[in-house]
């Protein structure tokens, strides 16, 4: 899984070194280089049974129209292995879920790469730090995942480009994963550490104003 994994992000990121038309020009009056933002998924934090309580904020710096870096913050709460697809009949099966809970902190640093008009592709290294609880809410365990996501989507942009929307498709996998209790391995170890899910991110753009 690793090796296929390492060759999809290769063959993307050879695809996005080829020339093609920027998403914006530097000379368009609306072209701003900061960003900040968040994403709708936080709606799920609405489902009072499988709350994530779940916090994203992004902010982010155009270094050319195509080529954008950002500074994520993530916080969320998960009581099942992460393997498992929010569309797959064995989320929230009895039996499939943890013996308990972990809270995620996790800093994030992305690379955002426009490909033509809308479309880019990006990816992102969660550092995740872990902190886990049994069903009677104690502390059993403290860990570290480093999480890599890789999205393929489109922005949408809205009013003389201030806003925007980015709905995308994205691969989580990863590849270390440390400090996690014996009784949550039990419940992980028939998945896979890697999993498809959706984005869908939005913001805010704008520039600093130069002082006079």
């Amino acid at each position: 899984m690793q090796n296929k994994f390492l060759l999809i992000v290769l063959v993307l990121v050879l695809t996005s070194s080829l020339k093609v038309n920027a998403q914006d020009v530097k000379q368009d009056s609306t072209y701003r280089k900061w960003f900040v933002g968040s994403s709708l998924l936080m709606l799920g934090n609405l489902d009072n049974k499988n709350n994530p309580e779940y916090i994203q904020l992004n902010i982010g710096y155009r270094i050319t129209p195509k080529d954008v870096v950002s500074l994520d913050f993530k916080r969320s709460v998960y009581a099942w292995p992460l393997g498992i697809s929010l569309a797959s009949p064995s989320f929230d099966k009895p039996g499939e879920g943890y013996p308990g809970h972990a809270r995620i902190l996790a800093p994030t640093i992305g690379y955002q790469r426009f490909l033509w008009k809308g479309a880019f592709i990006s990816l992102h290294a969660l550092n995740a730090f872990e902190k886990y609880f049994d069903e009677n809410k104690n502390t059993i365990g403290n860990g570290y995942t480093l999480y890599l996501n890789f999205h393929v989507g489109y922005q949408f942009k809205f009013f003389d480009n201030r806003f925007f929307v980015e709905p995308a498709i994205a691969c989580s996998y990863w590849p270390v994963r440390n400090g996690v209790p014996e009784s949550f391995k039990v419940v992980e170890k028939k998945w896979d550490n890697s999993v498809f899910q959706p984005g869908l991110n939005f913001g805010y753009n704008f520039d600093f104003k130069k002082k006079k």
